[in-house]
């Protein structure tokens, strides 16, 4: 199992909900989903000067399997649709594999 653990700063609360509503039946479609999903009200340290109001896991079953997923052309056109406004700054935490 390989994990990401994802920072975001989400600036529009519906648009980020439809892309979630989009990309997860892709997310899915690879065997991945999310672990744990967080809304942050305050961010005590940070390796980053990027803002971070959201943090997620995201379990895909390979590093492979994940470089696919977001070089996947159904996963692309959702995020250009609904991701790219509805967040302003992006910080991968982690990427690691993980002892299931």
């Amino acid at each position: 199992m390989f994990e990401r653990v994802m920072g975001l700063n989400v600036i529009d609360e519906q648009g980020y909900k439809k892309y979630r509503e989009g990309m997860v039946p892709i997310l899915h479609s690879y065997g991945a989903d999310f672990g744990y999903d967080f809304i942050v009200s305050e961010v005590l340290k940070s390796k980053t000067t990027k803002r971070i109001n959201r943090v997620f896991t995201i379990d895909f079953p390979s590093k492979k399997v994940m470089e696919s997923f977001f070089n996947d052309s159904k996963y692309l056109e959702v995020k250009k649709k609904y991701l790219d406004h509805s967040i302003d700054e992006k910080t991968i935490i982690s990427m690691h594999e993980k002892n299931t």
